[in-house]
C-alpha cells in the first residue's frame, strides 16, 4: 500500500471509533442545521479533526479542503474530506454512512479511501494500481443493459433548483432499470459502484469532497465517471454519472433529454 494511503487508512479508522462511539448515544449529540435539511454534529467536527491532525502530522506541508473546516494550507497535494457523509442517516441511526479522503496531486485525483464504520468494510485505491475492498480487488460489474441495472442516486435535499429536471431523470429511470436506490451517503454509493454493488449512479450538485475518493475508486476498478455530458469537469460541477463502460453510455443516454442549460 502506498504510504500516503496508509495514512489516510489510519485517518478513516480513527475517525470511525469517534463516530462509532457516538452512535451508542446519539440522543446525547449536540446537532446544529447548517442549512434546510443539512445538519452537522459534534461528531463530524471531531472525526474531522482527527483526520486533518493525523494527515498533517505525516505531511505538514500538504493542504486541506474539509466539508466542515474548509481550506487551509497550498501545496500541489490537497487532502479533500468528508469526515461523516450521510450525516442525516447516523442521525437517525440509519446505518449507511461513511468517511471519504481523497487526496490530489496538482489536482489530479491520486488516492482515495471510503470506509464504512458500520459494516467495516475499506474500500482503497491508488492512481496505477487498481481499487480494493478489505485487501480484495474489486471491480465494476459486467451487465451490459440498463435494463437489468441496479442503479444508485441521491436526492435533492438542500438546493431544488433542478428538482423538476432531476424528477423526470428520475422517472425514466425507475422506467428503463432493475431497480433505483437512494441509501443516502453518495461516497458510498460511489464505492459500491466500483465493488459491482450497484451497476451505475447518478446525482446533481454533489460537492468535492463527497465524490472525490469514490470517483478514483470507480476508476482504478474499470469503470467511467463523467459529467452529465460525459466530460471530466465533474468534480467542479458536482454533477455525476458513473458506472460500468456499458451502463455509463446508456445512463447518458438516459439524462440527456432532461438536462437543462443550467446542466449541460
Amino acid at each position: 500500500m502506498h504510504p500516503m494511503l496508509t495514512t489516510a487508512v489510519k485517518a478513516a479508522r480513527r475517525a470511525a471509533a469517534i463516530i462509532n462511539r457516538a452512535s451508542l448515544d446519539i440522543d446525547a449529540l449536540t446537532v446544529k442545521h447548517k442549512n434546510h435539511n443539512d445538519y452537522v454534529s459534534e461528531v463530524d467536527r471531531a472525526a474531522e479533526q482527527a483526520i486533518i491532525d493525523i494527515l498533517l502530522a505525516a505531511y505538514p506541508s500538504h493542504s486541506i479542503l474539509a466539508e466542515e473546516s474548509g481550506a487551509q494550507g497550498d501545496s500541489e497535494f490537497q487532502w479533500v474530506i468528508d469526515p461523516l457523509d450521510g450525516t442525516t442517516n447516523f442521525l437517525h441511526g440509519f446505518p449507511q454512512y461513511s468517511v471519504s479522503i481523497a487526496l490530489l496531486h496538482k489536482g489530479q485525483l491520486n488516492q482515495a479511501v471510503i470506509y464504512d464504520p458500520s459494516r467495516n468494510d475499506l474500500f482503497t485505491a491508488s492512481r496505477g494500481q487498481g481499487a480494493y475492498l478489505n485487501d480484495r480487488r474489486i471491480r465494476v460489474s459486467n451487465r451490459l443493459k440498463l435494463a437489468d441495472s441496479l442503479i444508485g442516486t441521491g436526492f435533492p435535499y438542500r438546493d431544488f433548483s433542478h428538482l423538476d429536471a432531476y424528477m423526470a431523470m428520475f422517472r425514466d429511470m425507475l422506467q428503463k432499470t432493475s431497480g433505483v436506490r437512494r441509501p443516502g451517503s453518495a461516497a458510498l454509493d460511489l464505492a459500491y459502484v466500483a465493488a459491482g454493488r450497484l451497476d451505475g449512479f447518478w446525482e446533481i450538485g454533489l460537492n468535492k469532497w463527497d465524490i472525490a475518493a469514490g470517483c478514483l475508486l470507480i476508476q482504478e476498478a474499470g469503470g467511467l465517471v463523467g459529467d452529465f455530458n460525459g466530460d471530466d469537469s465533474y468534480i467542479d460541477t458536482g454533477n455525476v454519472v458513473a458506472g460500468n463502460p456499458k451502463i455509463f453510455a446508456q445512463l447518458l443516454q438516459t439524462l440527456a433529454p432532461h438536462l437543462t442549460t443550467a446542466l449541460k
